[in-house]
């Protein structure tokens, strides 16, 4: 089947998230594509809309749109109508679910969900404490942390971390470095504690990619333990037998991404949560 290209006009009032979140999704499904984007955001006036409506034109495609004012609305239904082109908001049917189920009609409020509120703020300072305790920095405010990650350099554990601070978690990770002491802060851990592995091939490609980024032209490739297929492995063991050792539970994150990562993580978290609460609850128990 040959290849078909199509321009995909995401239309919205506030950043965009949301509908290229949709896109990314849906389109994701689809293997021989070639979609062009268009992305019209922070569109809240017909001045705004206007330049939309000219960029269909020249380069007609189906619209997604998330657009809360009504005559906007509108106006964008008719173009589209006009030039043949389909149309569609994407969060109409879910807020009519939703409003039959809550029994109240939902507010035309732009960028509901962009607000500067205590979760806003919770996300902000969950973002400086990654910062603040990447890689094994300020080990003494692990106390302080909702999870920390562990495992072998170059497995992850940065990047989800910046991503769990997103959603408000504050996420400590500590490196598991051969022949060097654990923090004493994760001997008695008061967050959970989860470790990060990857498969031994995967990291030393890793690996090998940062020393070309970071141009170690001192470091001989064939003879360096950070890439040594064997020490390598056995770095990994260790890591692996080091939170075995421990009770904590261990991700492959070889072929995860970031994202399905921090979802692995944030369910450990409420097992963790789940069966402390359970424990509390049972030496609270008045002995029969």
């Amino acid at each position: 089947m040959p290849l078909r290209s199509i321009n995909l006009h995401l239309v919205s009032d506030s950043t965009g998230e949301t509908l290229n979140s949709i896109a990314r999704a849906t389109l994701a499904r689809f293997e021989d594509h070639h979609v062009i984007h268009h992305r019209w955001s922070l569109i809240r006036s017909r001045l705004q809309l206007d330049r939309v409506l000219e960029g269909l034109q020249h380069e007609p495609g189906p619209v997604l749109f998330t657009l809360v004012d009504r005559s906007l609305r509108h106006a964008l239904e008719e173009i589209c109508e006009r030039l043949g082109v389909p149309c569609l908001s994407v969060l109409d049917q879910t807020m009519e679910l939703l409003q039959s189920q809550i029994g109240a009609q939902a507010k035309e409020k732009r960028a509901a969900q962009h607000v500067m509120d205590a979760d806003y703020f919770r996300r902000i300072d969950a973002m400086h404490y990654v910062l603040a305790h990447d890689d094994g920095q300020g080990t003494a405010g692990i106390a302080e942390a909702d999870v920390c990650l562990v495992g072998v350099s170059r497995s992850s554990k940065t990047p989800t971390c910046f991503y769990l601070a997103n959603r408000g978690i504050k996420a400590a990770n500590v490196p598991i470095v051969p022949h060097a002491a654990l923090p004493p802060e994760l001997d008695n851990p008061r967050c959970p504690v989860v470790g990060l592995t990857i498969e031994t091939a995967a990291l030393i490609e890793i690996r090998r990619h940062r020393l070309r980024l970071i141009g170690a032209d001192g470091v001989r490739q064939d003879t360096s333990d950070y890439i040594d297929p064997d020490s390598v492995k056995a770095e990994i063991l260790q890591a692996r037998r080091l939170c075995t050792a421990h009770g904590w539970p261990v991700i492959d994150v070889t072929r995860r991404s970031i994202e399905e990562t921090a979802a692995t993580v944030l369910q450990l978290m409420e097992a963790w949560h789940a069966r402390r609460g359970q424990a509390e609850a049972e030496a609270q128990r008045p002995a029969s």
